[in-house]
């Protein structure tokens, strides 16, 4: 894990979700939002465990993540938020830790920008007195008493520890500095809600 100091360089986000893709375990629910949900779509045919949160409300899949994870603590739960959307929810954090569950991960791809909207810089990514960062999402997920936590901003790195960090008892906390894909628009959904979360549902084995 780095320090909090501004990154010089940053891993591509496409990846950063290939490392993901292949780390992820057969069984697990893994969630993607905003720019992850739309690159993740382009990566190739979707899990039946894969929940593309498209269309969403912006940070709302860090409490959906919770909620499958209270639901079904035999499944691992991967939630995937850019920096943006984590901002619109800190609070979940606090709630995930509170809950107690072992098995959610949360992972923000810290691009430092909205980048469907245009690439408008998040509060994060202002550099501070002293060249550190405004907002250290590590940091804040320690105070909201998250025991796990996690920074990288270097793809070989993230390859050689996804499983690893993915696999330890949670909740588990871990950000990762991404480019931001310049030109990046806003995910399409993959099909009509209602029968997309039929087919969800029927993969949790739900009747």
């Amino acid at each position: 894990m780095t320090g909090a100091n501004v990154p010089a360089e940053r891993m591509p986000l496409v990846a950063a979700l290939q490392v993901l893709r292949d780390a992820r375990g057969d069984t697990d629910v893994v969630i993607t939002t905003m720019g992850s949900a739309r690159e993740w779509m382009r990566l190739g045919d979707l899990h039946p465990l894969d929940m593309v949160l498209v269309p969403s409300s912006m940070g709302h899949g860090t409490s959906l993540g919770l909620g499958l994870a209270i639901a079904r603590p035999d499944r691992r739960v991967i939630t995937c938020m850019g920096d943006g959307s984590m901002l619109m929810n800190l609070g979940s954090l606090a709630s995930i830790v509170a809950a107690g569950v072992e098995n959610l991960v949360v992972i923000v791809f810290d691009n430092g920008a909205y980048e469907v909207t245009g690439l408008q810089p998040t509060p994060g990514a202002s550099a501070a007195r002293g060249g550190r960062r405004s907002v250290d999402f590590g940091e804040i997920a320690r105070a909201s008493g998250f025991e796990a936590v996690y920074r990288l901003r270097d793809v070989d790195e993230w390859r050689a520890d996804a499983r690893h960090l993915l696999a330890a008892p949670g909740p588990t906390f871990i950000a990762l500095d991404v480019e931001p894909v310049v030109g990046g628009t806003a995910p399409h959904s993959p099909g009509p809600a209602a029968e997309r979360a039929r087919r969800f549902m029927a993969a949790l084995g739900v009747p």
